[in-house]
């Protein structure tokens, strides 16, 4: 089944306090690009992310955007320096013994002190933080995928309408060819009779060389099977399940080649016209497979 690199996909996933939320957006691209926007303190994970998303997609431009939230609010805990409050405690107790003072030491003051209450970030546990991305980024995969191949789904019909199109104006290309070759034996002969005295018999054999002489330089026959086999080609690469957005990407080059060559070598105003709409379908058809994967 062909994909379409164009897509978005979203999902998110809760792993205890820790709540994450997944968009992707795609585009086409040539190769695979992959544009990661997530907090600076899981950017270790950047790696992990970037190959679960080579495993579901080859093709395209890729933007990941990432945020997260600590539920509870607990990414912070609270330490005292024992050791510090002691020493604290001594020092106001030394200052009462060796002062006239009034004792006024209480646990607010002590804890007042610099550095006796701090805030450290809480310790992670990886495991834990990447087993909730991986599952938002999971569903937003899904979500993704699915977008692309319902995209291509309808990528596929419309190339297989063009296919058909252009394969019946081959045929009519086809059935030309041998017209055109009687068309200009008898304009060779009319145009003869024009010139020369009607008393002066028609040289048959000179007529009949010179028709084959166009008929060998006009013909296209090679040209129309190598495009009818391309068509098949074509066909048959839409059905298949892997990224084939280059192998029809060269193959309309090919195409191309041969509609022009044909174009070229034809000599008829009703092949040209002919060969003018083919080249418009394939250029119709190379516009789509430009999105495809």
């Amino acid at each position: 089944m062909i994909k379409s690199m164009t897509g978005f996909g979203k999902g998110d996933s809760r792993v205890g306090d820790k709540y994450f939320q997944v968009e992707l957006k795609s585009v086409n691209h040539r190769y695979m690009d992959i544009n990661i926007r997530l907090p600076r303190m899981f950017t270790y994970l950047e790696e992990d992310i970037r190959s679960l998303i080579k495993s579901h997609l080859q093709r395209g431009r890729i933007e990941v955007y990432i945020n997260y939230e600590n539920v509870n609010g607990g990414d912070v805990k609270v330490v005292i320096d024992m050791s510090l409050a002691r020493a604290y405690l001594d020092s106001l107790l030394k200052l009462e013994e060796d002062l006239p003072v009034q004792r006024d030491i209480t646990t607010s003051l002590i804890a007042g002190f610099p550095d006796v209450i701090k805030t450290e970030k809480k310790e992670e546990n990886e495991k834990e933080i990447w087993k909730c991305l991986q599952n938002a980024l999971e569903d937003a995969l899904t979500e993704l995928v699915g977008m692309r191949k319902e995209e291509g789904n309808k990528l596929k019909a419309d190339m297989l309408k063009r296919l058909d199109k252009i394969n019946d104006l081959l045929t009519l290309i086809e059935a030309r060819g041998p017209i055109v070759v009687q068309e200009y034996r008898q304009k060779l002969a009319d145009r003869i009779n024009e010139l020369l005295d009607e008393q002066f018999d028609l040289d048959d054999t000179r007529i009949a060389m010179e028709a084959a002489l166009f008929a060998d330089k006009s013909n296209t026959t090679e040209e129309i099977v190598r495009l009818y086999s391309h068509i098949r080609q074509f066909a048959k690469i839409l059905g298949e399940e892997d990224a084939v957005g280059r192998k029809l990407d060269f193959l309309l080059q090919e195409m191309n080649r041969e509609i022009n060559t044909i174009g070229s070598k034809a000599n008829d105003l009703n092949i040209a016209n002919l060969v003018i709409e083919i080249k418009s379908e394939l250029e119709k058809m190379r516009e789509q497979v430009q999105n495809i994967e």
